[in-house]
């Protein structure tokens, strides 16, 4: 029997977590905003049919949005992570197997689940994501993932199919590809569409009459993989299990330019301590550390300046008070005063599974205390996620007076007590 995936993917997602306790928001232009309120990172239908791009910052749109009234809101992750988790947990009920692509995308293998009226079954998925979250989704189906994301995007582009579309057939399939760019195909980046539009390919139809050896040759396996895959032959697969991430990076734009080593210090540890946490998440540890530091690029009255510095540990390591040491030393090495710092981060590589045997260092008297440091550090995260706003903080006994400014965040209505929606009867 001919396989058959799904792609479920929410609608404006984070623009969709606010309508749901601002119903009277539906039907208006809304808008969600990156760090520091600088971008717009969401948009509504109705935004996006103002015209306004993804990623835009908002001083250079501001008459649009004065003129149409643009409602704009700071990103409130707390409440977008918690409303994802409630709509994969839904999903996990229509198939047996679920991988959960990104915060508001999941695959579904629906193999021998509904071939009798897998329309039927897309829209009883749409119906009840939407009346138990009040968050809308589209349905997307095939027989290999690339399939299914692209009918997806057609249902969502389209309304006449009603936000489900399946591509099982090969004769609908050809229709829907012969008008769809070939852009539009999961995987292939600007660049690599214009590589094709200059060799005559300009529709998806292009790409999947192509040889796929052909392809490979002139550009890599992958693209050749994506043909494949449009032709229904599966070469993706369905990933229950998320893969450990290769690299962690943690950075930040500040809400005002630091100047001070001081200020700088206390920002690189708190992402080192949100990086350490992400890897323990994962049971890893790092074995390399990496830290920049860096000006305003697009401000030419100012002097500029940026630097990065970066070690390889003698043990690899998942311990804060290492890492957070580590960066300390090499923003030492980087820092200059006289100049106004933007952003600085922080990147773990070298990252393998903690269960791995490494080669200890007889000089590193950290790596002889492995044990007690996992302990304090599994101590630690379970205090930081029992209390999230206030523990941390204050051991960490920073003002943090540089942290991004969020002058438009909406309340934590699924998380917090004290944030719960008030119903008036």
């Amino acid at each position: 029997m001919q396989p058959l995936l799904a792609l479920v993917d929410c609608n404006n997602f984070y623009v969709s977590c606010e309508r749901v306790f601002r119903p009277d928001l539906i039907g208006k232009p809304v808008a969600v905003l990156s760090n520091n309120d600088g971008c717009i990172v969401a948009r509504s239908q109705e935004v996006k049919d103002l015209g306004i791009k993804m990623g835009v910052p908002v001083f250079q749109v501001q008459n649009l949005i004065n003129k149409h009234k643009i409602k704009l809101f700071s990103s409130n992750f707390t409440l977008y992570a918690d409303f994802s988790a409630r709509v994969m947990s839904l999903l996990e009920e229509f198939a047996p197997n679920l991988e959960v692509y990104s915060i508001d995308e999941a695959f579904l293998d629906l193999t021998d689940v509904c071939h009798n009226d897998p329309i039927a079954y897309g829209q009883g998925i749409r119906k009840t994501v939407f009346r138990s979250t009040g968050i809308p989704v589209c349905v997307g189906m095939g027989p290999t993932k690339t399939l299914a994301k692209l009918a997806n995007f057609a249902a969502k582009k389209w309304k006449k199919t009603g936000g489900v579309l399946d591509l099982s057939d090969p004769t609908r399939r050809e229709k829907l590809m012969r008008i769809v760019p070939v852009k539009e195909v999961w995987g292939i980046g600007s660049r690599i569409a214009a590589r094709l539009n200059q060799l005559g390919i300009i529709t998806v139809w292009d790409l999947a009459s192509q040889p796929a050896d052909r392809i490979r040759d002139q550009f890599n396996v992958v693209v050749a993989r994506t043909v494949m895959e449009l032709n229904g032959i599966s070469c993706l697969e369905l990933e229950e299990i998320a893969p450990d991430k290769k690299q962690i990076v943690c950075s930040r734009s500040f809400s005002r330019r630091l100047t001070e080593y001081r200020e700088l210090a206390e920002a690189l540890a708190e992402f080192c301590s949100r990086a350490a946490e992400k890897l323990r998440y994962q049971n890893s540890v790092a074995g390399h550390i990496s830290v920049f530091i860096r000006t305003n690029p697009f401000n030419p009255n100012e002097p500029q300046y940026q630097r990065a510095a970066a070690v390889t540990l003698p043990s690899a390591t998942q311990d804060t008070r290492v890492i957070v040491g580590t960066a300390n030393r090499l923003l030492k090495d980087i820092f200059r005063e006289g100049y106004r710092y933007q952003k600085c981060g922080v990147q773990l590589s070298h990252i393998q599974p903690a269960s791995i045997p490494d080669q200890m260092d007889l000089f590193d008297l950290a790596a002889f205390s492995h044990n007690e440091s996992g302990k304090l550090m599994q101590t630690m995260d379970r205090i930081n996620r029992r209390f999230p706003k206030g523990i941390a903080v204050a051991a960490a006994g920073f003002d943090q007076a540089w942290k991004a400014k969020a002058e438009r965040v909406s309340k934590r209505y699924t998380t917090d007590w004290e944030e719960l929606v008030n119903v008036k009867c």
